[in-house]
């Protein structure tokens, strides 16, 4: 039986981070890494990596790092990216469809398997192999496929009602691209993506590279240091 472990949310969200970079070293041919490199490649600090990495893993060897293979298995247990994991996405727009057609899930086990829409002429056609069908059988659909990850790329005005749909089908996640904070009954997790509040952030940041003397607050003469920005 699986043993269930207890993580906070930041350090859940950089599992997958972690995840990924060991897939590419793994490519490349490397069989170790090192704390400092892994967390490097991540965009982490090594100490970081290490107090995360201890939550489901105390497989390090001293002068070797880790063994990228096992580390690897350890955290696709651990994430649950062994078997497929089924999605329902409301909203077959522009975003809607990108999502769909996105290949890079099926690297970590996950499918979006239904799609819906309220659009007459979206309904009953084809998005990349998955039919369109009317929103009024989220619910119903969702439920007796079992599926609890729900994906809203509806309009703010429509995504509370989609959301209120999916949790009472069973959805026990929601990634909602709509820019409304959503309301959920407790044991429910949404993910927030705001994409005009991303572009909003390196807006302002362009801005700020742009005030004559910025660079130069410090003291230091060098060029302006670049800070990565996690949501």
């Amino acid at each position: 039986m699986t043993r269930l472990v207890s993580i906070p949310k930041p350090t859940l969200e950089r599992m997958p981070v972690y995840y990924r970079v060991l897939m590419h070293c793994r490519e490349i041919g490397l069989q170790y890494i090192s704390s400092k490199d892994l967390g490097f490649r991540s965009g982490f600090d090594n100490a970081q990596v290490r107090k995360d990495l201890n939550h489901i893993w105390s497989g390090g060897r001293p002068g070797l790092g880790y063994e990228i293979e096992k580390l690897a298995e350890c955290l696709a247990d651990f994430l649950g990216l062994r078997n497929d994991t089924d999605a329902a996405l409301a909203g077959a727009g522009r975003l809607g469809s990108a999502l769909v057609g996105y290949p890079g899930f099926q690297r970590y086990g996950f499918q979006i398997a239904t799609v819906f829409d309220t659009d007459e002429n979206k309904i009953g056609k084809s998005l990349y192999g998955r039919p369109v069908m009317p929103l009024s059988k989220c619910g119903e659909l969702m439920e007796r496929l079992g599926i609890k990850i729900g994906i809203i790329t509806v309009p703010a005005a429509e995504a509370q009602d989609v959301c209120g749909i999916m949790v009472k089908a069973g959805a026990k996640a929601i990634w909602n691209f709509a820019p409304v904070r959503l309301e959920v009954p407790e044991g429910v997790l949404v993910r927030d993506e705001d994409l005009a509040v991303g572009l909003t952030t390196l807006a302002y940041h362009i801005k700020q590279q742009d005030v004559p003397g910025e660079s130069s607050a410090s003291g230091s003469k060098g060029p302006t240091d670049t800070r990565r920005i996690r949501t």
